[in-house]
């Protein structure tokens, strides 16, 4: 038997190589740490020791905010507002802000954090790790922002602390922004309807576009990225990678060699050999949550 090109017995092996994530660790009571930077899915925690944690929520995307001077951050708010079919970008961007001080007031209370330190960056420069946040009440912040329609239901998940799997927490956060977006809260409340199937259309096709003009990767000469710690905006200057496969390959780690990235969507046996030359896997990042 034959799956999307590949032996099942080489589907089999690889998922019997694979790691096993790292289990959760619960932290608290926090506090949050307000910046000027953070917004409703990003932002810094102080731990009960006095040391500072910049976390990065599991599941979930709130629209950018800071988008002056990086050009990377206003192609994703733009990539935003066409998902949730708004077609004027600075009152799509208002909601992030409105995401940013929701998260502010529910993280006024301590709360708990559980992560198993999972190299969250977008950016390589900066260090943040994935994570889930309990709020005082014991609801869960990510599920909570999609509810209101703050955020949607994209990115890297995983078991939740309640041992929920990745995959039913997954369907469970699309359901509640079906749910939202039922009633037309949050950002949903200026979704054009009529325009929304055509901005995710124009967004498909971007992707599309995108992935089929990249034949080589956007890398100096010689160069490589490290498969279980290069940040999401690392990943993306991989031949043919966009957002959704850079979280994809995100959420399947640790990786033990690069035939293991048989395991993510959209990544077949032909992209996998063009990735190849352009990843390695140190000794030490085989064991990394």
């Amino acid at each position: 038997m034959h799956y999307g090109g590949l032996p099942l017995l080489f589907i089999l092996l690889a998922s019997a190589s694979a790691a096993e994530p790292a289990s959760l660790i619960r932290i608290g009571p926090c506090q949050l740490d307000p910046q000027p930077w953070a917004d409703g899915d990003s932002f810094p925690v102080i731990k009960p020791d006095g040391k500072p944690l910049t976390i990065r929520l599991y599941g979930v995307d709130c629209l950018e905010t800071n988008v002056a001077g990086d050009e990377s951050n206003a192609r994703r708010l733009r990539d935003q507002r066409r998902y949730f079919g708004v077609q004027d970008i600075q009152a799509a961007q208002r909601f992030g802000f409105l995401a940013k001080e929701k998260t502010k007031e529910l993280l006024s209370i301590p709360f708990h954090v559980h992560t198993a330190f999972a190299d969250g960056r977008g950016d390589p420069k900066f260090e943040r790790v994935y994570a889930f946040v309990t709020l005082n009440d014991g609801s869960d912040l990510a599920e909570t922002l999609v509810r209101l329609g703050l955020a949607r239901a994209f990115g890297v998940c995983r078991e939740r602390p309640d041992g929920m799997g990745a995959s039913e927490w997954e369907q469970s956060l699309q359901d509640l922004e079906l749910q939202a977006s039922k009633r037309g809260v949050g950002i949903w409340s200026i979704t054009d309807w009529d325009k929304l199937p055509e901005e995710r259309r124009e967004l498909r096709a971007e992707e599309a576009e995108l992935d089929l003009v990249q034949g080589s990767a956007k890398l100096s000469a010689g160069r490589t990225i490290e498969l279980n710690t290069a940040a999401r905006d690392e990943l993306l200057q991989l031949p043919g990678v966009g957002e959704a496969t850079a979280l994809a390959i995100i959420e399947n780690r640790p990786y033990r060699a690069i035939e293991d990235l048989a395991r993510v969507r959209n990544i077949g046996p032909s992209k996998l050999e063009k990735l190849r030359p352009f990843l390695r896997i140190d000794s030490s990042s085989k064991t990394s949550p």
